[in-house]
């Protein structure tokens, strides 16, 4: 399929923008209907509601693969608390599995800590294997969001297995499995599942750090993907001193009431609130320590020794190329490190390419295929 391409005002507000600017780019929306949600919004209530009356009204007019993908943005920035997220994840599930009930995708339950991780897998098409790609998302995708890149590669002659991770899509909403930062586990367990060996690791997001986490414990993998990498995210935090955090981070009460103040300002409020239903806590400094969590002592990158593309956007709000950089002086054992920034004359500097992810597929590609 060919993906859109451009990075739209669809809002003028930066991170509204990119969510609809997000929903764009994968492939399943109509342009007129992201333009007509973005002139309604307001507040992050009229963004939800915006979304569902599009969901039903291209359900009445059997449009479900954008039904399934506006009910899927709508459900993305529910309250965890609110009754309607659990019911709109699964009105998504339904309806894009309806849609693509002929596209040949083999959904599977592969038994996990208990219970299951999700895994849809794709067969490669009209081309002899050519090898297998394992790929995830981040903070708060499902794999079926990227069907538009998986299906890309399949054409190009790979098999496809994307699964939820711990926390993730169905594995945390279905399965009830918390995140865990140690994502070796669960790729170890899917490609035991699959009995593969010699595979390409793809993260997108924040699914970038848990790739090369992986990496680093499992040699099966022989070539890994972030898409971009976080390293570390008090690298990002300037003068703050690490210690000082952490000691911070001991006095719970005082750093509880910080955050709750902080959780005033609805964005950030969002992301507290998502941590901490991903992670199944309750205390808002727990979603700080979730986040915490991600850090170079933890990701140990000078384990890695596989071939790695380190890719993201010039303008990476959420993973600016400054991580980029300091991962890849990391990777000192890395067999091969390719780094590739896309720009905005590409319509690709944005955070995971939203706004032209046919090059972002098309430029990996071009790179599993050299290694």
């Amino acid at each position: 399929m060919n993906l859109p391409v451009g990075y739209f005002k669809f809002h003028k507000d930066a991170f509204i923008n990119y969510q609809l600017n997000r929903w764009h780019s994968l492939g399943f929306t109509r342009k007129e209907d992201i333009e007509k949600v973005g002139r309604q919004i307001k507040t992050f209530e009229d963004y939800v509601r915006g979304f569902m009356e599009a969901g039903d009204e291209a359900l009445a007019e059997n449009r479900i693969m954008n039904a399934a993908f506006y009910y899927r943005a709508a459900e993305f920035l529910v309250d965890p608390d609110d009754a309607q997220k659990m019911p709109l994840y699964d009105k998504f599930q339904e309806l894009f599995y309806r849609g693509f009930a002929d596209a040949g995708i083999e959904r599977h339950k592969v038994p996990y800590a208990g219970s299951f991780l999700p895994a849809m897998r794709l067969a490669p098409r009209g081309n002899p294997t050519k090898g297998t790609l394992v790929a995830f998302g981040g903070f708060d995708s499902f794999i079926e969001d990227f069907y538009g890149m998986w299906s890309y590669f399949a054409d190009a002659g790979y098999e496809v297995i994307a699964f939820d991770g711990p926390g993730q899509g169905g594995a945390l909403r279905t399965y009830n499995l918390p995140f865990d930062h140690d994502w070796e586990k669960p790729v170890a367990t899917i490609l035991d599942h699959f009995k593969l060996d010699n595979v390409t690791l793809l993260g997108v997001s924040m699914g970038g750090y848990w790739s090369l986490r992986a990496a680093a414990y499992e040699k099966r993998i022989s070539r890994v993907i972030a898409l971009p990498p976080v390293y570390d995210w008090m690298e990002m935090a300037g003068g703050f001193n690490r210690g000082l955090v952490n000691q911070l981070l001991k006095m719970r009460g005082l750093m509880n009431w910080m955050v709750k103040m902080k959780m005033s300002n609805g964005k950030l409020r969002h992301t507290i609130k998502q941590a901490l239903f991903l992670a199944k806590k309750s205390e808002p400094i727990e979603a700080v320590e979730w986040m915490m969590g991600m850090n170079k002592e933890h990701l140990h990158s000078e384990l890695v020794n596989q071939d790695v593309l380190l890719a993201g956007g010039e303008h990476d709000a959420f993973q600016p190329p400054m991580l980029i950089k300091k991962q890849h002086q990391a990777l000192v054992n890395a067999k091969s490190v390719t780094v590739r920034i896309f720009t905005k004359a590409e319509h690709a500097d944005q955070h995971c390419q939203i706004g032209n992810l046919g090059l972002a597929s098309q430029t990996l590609l071009d790179w599993m295929e050299k290694h």
